[in-house]
């Protein structure tokens, strides 16, 4: 067998699904040719290989790149007052119903070029790919009228031109209410179904739609029209929902099939339940729960028991969680959730893969799936999870570069 590049003497976590737990190969390789694996595996188990290059590894760990599948990197300014006044006792949603919240970033980024929001944007993805990451989502959700949308997802596309990444796009545009819609949701929401959504979709900026379900944002009803848009136009949706309130919004997610429903800390047994019979992944934002000084966990024990696969991701935005490092996030995940080792380094791989819909793409060290590898100088994988402030990468590869 030939291929570009073979990496040897490596400690593997494949998150491979023939594989127990991490998957762990503690002698082994990962060969690729033209931006795939073609083994990744046992040394003992592998077929003889030809390689035009070989790397040596020196016993480091191989894990599949990681990936971010919850983020909001396209915006303009940023809410650094809005902390000040949590700090002093104001909750998210008197900020929200003051005027501030998500509509500030909304005058920001409308205010913005592309070219100031694209230079903003690529700070933030050089964070992640500095700790490892190889695929990123991006959502819009902060123009909230047509032209500003589309701005946002041309940026947020541009930004896998601009670096060696995958970029995965998001519409959300139900992600607020414009201050010009004068307080009435159904009519922005009808906007969204017949105007704007159809020529996003037409245009080819969004690889899936998502909202945002919540008594300060949409109720489950207007959720619905933005989804039945969606789905006759081909688009996958995920959501935000139940992160302060219960309004049943996973078991919408489940009745549209939904890749996800992110945030989850209000979410009941039956929302679980509906989740699992549908393969809706969950993504947990521990970053999001940390920075608003939330207090009531999102239903770990029962996503368990339910057998509904966790993913992990930053929900990098400006208001909420403004946070750009995975290995803080799985961190995050481990203290204040609960979250075990291995739970944590398969959601920020094989479960966000799951997330994204990428999943036979990407995720995990298997023959065919995109050669995306971090490199890592550890002596055992739970040290990913269990230090902060501290970047272990050695190396990341990319399709196979």
């Amino acid at each position: 067998m030939r291929c570009d590049r073979l990496w040897k003497g490596a400690r593997l976590a494949t998150l491979a699904a023939d594989r127990p737990g991490l998957g762990v190969v503690e002698d082994g390789l990962v060969a690729a040719l033209g931006g795939r694996i073609l083994y990744a595996g046992p040394v003992a188990e592998a077929p003889a290989i030809d390689a035009a290059e070989t790397i040596e590894c020196d016993g480091r760990w191989i894990t599949p790149g990681l990936i971010d599948c919850h983020t909001h990197l396209v915006y303009g300014g940023d809410r650094a007052h809005e902390f000040e006044l949590r700090l002093a006792g104001a909750s998210y949603e008197e900020i929200a119903r003051a005027g501030g919240g998500i509509v500030s970033t909304v005058a920001a980024t409308r205010a913005a070029s592309e070219a100031e929001l694209a230079a903003s944007a690529l700070a933030r993805l050089d964070a992640l790919i500095a700790e490892g990451a190889t695929t990123v989502e991006v959502k819009s959700g902060y123009g909230l009228a047509l032209e500003h949308e589309r701005k946002q997802l041309r940026v947020a596309r541009s930004l896998g031109d601009a670096r060696p990444v995958t970029i995965r796009t998001t519409f959300l545009g139900a992600h607020a209410l414009p201050a010009e819609a004068t307080g009435d949701k159904d009519a922005y929401i009808e906007k969204i179904a017949s105007e704007m959504l159809p020529a996003i979709a037409r245009e080819g900026l969004a690889d899936a739609v998502d909202a945002f379900c919540e008594g300060i944002a949409f109720s489950p009803e207007q959720v619905r029209r933005v989804f039945e848009a969606a789905r006759a136009h081909g688009l996958p949706v995920k959501l935000h929902a139940d992160q302060l309130s219960n309004l049943h919004g996973t078991a919408l997610a489940a009745k549209f099939g939904a890749l996800s429903a992110d945030h989850l800390e209000h979410t009941d047994e039956a929302g679980v339940a509906a989740m699992a019979a549908s393969g809706v992944v969950a993504v947990m934002l521990p970053g999001a729960y940390y920075f608003v000084r939330e207090t009531r966990l999102p239903p770990i024990a029962l996503l368990r028991r339910h057998g509904v696969p966790m993913a992990l991701a930053t929900d990098s935005n400006p208001g909420t969680s403004p946070l750009t490092s995975l290995l803080l996030t799985m961190n995050m995940g481990a203290t204040l959730f609960r979250m075990t080792v291995e739970e944590c380094l398969a959601g920020v791989t094989r479960e966000a893969a799951r997330a994204l819909g990428l999943l036979a793409e990407t995720g995990a060290l298997e023959a065919g799936k995109a050669c995306d590898l971090a490199i890592w100088d550890i002596e055992r994988p739970a040290e990913l999870v269990y230090r902060m402030g501290f970047n272990p990468l050695h190396t990341r590869v990319w399709r196979g570069q």
